[in-house]
């Protein structure tokens, strides 16, 4: 047992405030002489009925509403927004009641103010939407479909070609032998690998040929070739078709044939 050093009073060995006049008995002993007031406080030392000072500690959930808040107002607004304002709410209602243990009501509140920012801008991300999609799709169909065109001129000519090179034979049995793997009638090397086979798909067109009829000598003098799309009103709207006269003709929403619309 020791005596503290202001009220004499007995305290025991390892304690660190007097329980009668609630001073520090580490604090060292007053000037003799030197008055001595009842409950005051010394260097050190705690008020009566006084509790340490504890610094909170921050919510995780607020720093998870600030950043899906963040996430959720530049990049991920349907996403994020709403994890964004479910955490700020959490973690809110954990602050108040953590009496002061938990902080980052400000992170939480700027969290659930982004949230709310995302979530009112889907109506203008869904009109947004609703304009640029049917117009990116056109695009790509337009796209398609020139392309089916440009391979068409490219079949013509080389079918063309193919006729002059095997007089013996006239137009191939299939497209196949336009491709390359030699020089002869069998593999004439007219053709890259995207063309110069029998089922040819390509920008979301699906290539058939058909050979015509043979004359007296065995060649071959005609040939119908068709371009359709894969998925109608998806891949493209119009339908080609090419024969041993060169001219490329269309429809749209059905299979072209010689009497329709020659392309221009």
């Amino acid at each position: 047992m020791k005596k503290c050093p202001y009220c004499s009073a007995a305290v025991q060995d390892d304690a660190r405030i007097c329980p009668i006049c609630h001073m520090s008995v580490l604090a060292p002993p007053p000037v003799p002489g030197a008055p001595v007031v009842a409950g005051a406080v010394a260097p050190g030392a705690m008020a009566p009925g006084s509790f340490p000072q504890v610094n909170g500690e921050t919510s995780g959930k607020a720093v998870g509403s600030l950043v899906c808040g963040i996430l959720g107002f530049v990049i991920l607004p349907v996403i994020s927004a709403i994890p964004a304002i479910v955490l700020g709410h959490l973690s809110l209602s954990e602050i108040k009641r953590s009496a002061g243990r938990l902080k980052g009501q400000g992170l939480a509140i700027a969290g659930l103010v982004l949230g709310y920012m995302g979530i009112a801008l889907i109506p203008f991300i869904l009109i947004i939407a609703a304009i640029a999609i049917p117009n990116l799709l056109r695009a790509k169909m337009a796209a398609n479909e020139a392309s089916a065109v440009g391979s068409l001129r490219s079949y013509n000519y080389a079918l063309g070609a193919y006729a002059a090179k095997c007089p013996q034979v006239g137009f191939p049995r299939t497209l196949g032998q336009l491709g390359p793997g030699g020089a002869d009638c069998e593999h004439a090397d007219l053709l890259d690998r995207s063309l110069g086979i029998d089922h040819p798909l390509k920008s979301g067109y699906r290539f058939t040929y058909e050979r015509g009829e043979t004359d007296s000598a065995g060649q071959t003098t005609g040939f119908v070739l068709r371009a359709d799309p894969i998925t109608q009103g998806t891949t493209g709207m119009r339908h080609f078709y090419a024969d041993q006269s060169g001219t490329i003709r269309f429809n749209v929403g059905g299979p072209a044939d010689a009497d329709s619309q020659p392309l221009l």
